[in-house]
């Protein structure tokens, strides 16, 4: 249980972007961190070096793999391959309440004043929106494939949005596809939930490409070191 709760914290650390792309950890400052012994935290890094959030590098540390534009690319194309088939066969099957519920958590985080936090609600409630849908295709391959894109993501919306005051706007697409899948119109949730990804893509883009050209990413000096020391 330790080990898990270890990796689950670094994990999550490293999709909200608190622990910086690019940065390298030290198992030393990371036993610190999270107060556990030098197995657990292997443990918990052997993890996130095989799902390719980190690289060993030797005598040196765990490279934080970096955001590129190419990854920008790359996700939000998988994502127009994969997600409107998956809100296609789940027309008129998923859980619409739910979807609603979800709907409203991503859009309601503004009971914090931390930019930090608020993005961090939307971030959750998003994934769990899209990743309901993706079950309920009844695919169970593609609902897993598209459940790592949707954490590959996170990270990506967190470097453009973070320490930002607001969130990306996906009110009206979101309502939309709920709408769709109610009816079972699965033409319709495909069109909706292709535009709907190609906004965000857009809207994405602009900000992880604007964070790369300031090049002011923060790492915290407690946990890790540049890479370029």
């Amino acid at each position: 249980m330790l080990s898990e709760n270890s990796y689950r914290a670094l994990r999550q650390a490293i999709l909200s972007c608190s622990i910086s792309p690019g940065a390298v950890l030290t198992e030393t400052a990371i036993m610190e961190r999270l107060k556990v012994g030098k197995s657990t935290c292997r443990f918990a890094l052997v993890r996130l070096v095989q799902e390719g959030f980190v690289r060993s590098l030797p005598r040196q540390g765990y490279l934080v793999v970096p955001i590129t534009l190419a990854d920008v690319e790359e996700l939000f194309a998988l994502r127009l391959m994969l997600e409107p088939e998956a809100a296609r066969l789940a027309a008129g099957k998923v859980d619409t309440r739910m979807l609603a519920r979800l709907d409203a958590i991503a859009r309601n985080n503004t009971a914090s004043t931390d930019a930090g936090n608020r993005i961090g609600f939307f971030l959750d409630a998003n994934r769990e929106f899209h990743s309901a849908i993706a079950a309920a295709s009844g695919n169970a391959r593609l609902a897993r494939m598209i459940s790592g894109l949707l954490d590959e993501m996170k990270r990506l919306v967190a470097l453009g949005f973070g320490g930002k005051s607001d969130s990306p706007e996906i009110e009206g697409d979101h309502l939309q596809i709920i709408s769709a899948l109610a009816t079972g119109n699965g033409v319709e949730a495909v069109n909706i939930v292709r535009r709907h990804i190609t906004k965000f893509r857009e809207m994405t883009m602009e900000r992880v490409l604007d964070k790369l050209l300031q090049g002011n990413v923060l790492l915290p000096t407690n946990l890790l070191r540049s890479s370029n020391d």
